[in-house]
């Protein structure tokens, strides 16, 4: 299941209950996730994401070249386009800056 923010689509987050039985932790010691864990991870979410961006981005800059050119039929696909790439760009600027405040905060965790 996915959420569209900003013509993006991130998965939403499963919620992960507590690990239960032994194939459980054996797979938890293994480096595996748990049997029934999503097979998605979340370098295949940020991935998809980026992706979508570039599609955003170039789309605009497709609208972008066809007013430049005078082939735009409609003035407000391409403002839509830029409008919608620049809020899924100012969202992954966002989620990037929480992940590096994230791992930052995790670096000064005592151990």
């Amino acid at each position: 299941m996915t959420s569209p923010i900003g013509g993006i689509s991130l998965p939403t987050v499963p919620t992960v209950g507590p690990l239960q039985g032994a194939g459980a932790t054996q797979a938890a010691q293994a480096g595996q996730p748990a049997p029934g864990a999503s097979g998605e991870g979340f370098a295949a979410a940020l991935t998809g994401a980026l992706e979508q961006l570039g599609a955003l981005q170039s789309t605009r800059d497709e609208l972008a070249v066809q007013a430049a050119t005078g082939d735009l039929r409609d003035v407000h696909d391409y403002m839509i386009a830029a409008q919608e790439s620049s809020v899924a760009t100012e969202m992954v600027v966002t989620l990037k800056n929480k992940a590096v405040e994230a791992f930052t905060e995790i670096m000064r965790m005592p151990v």
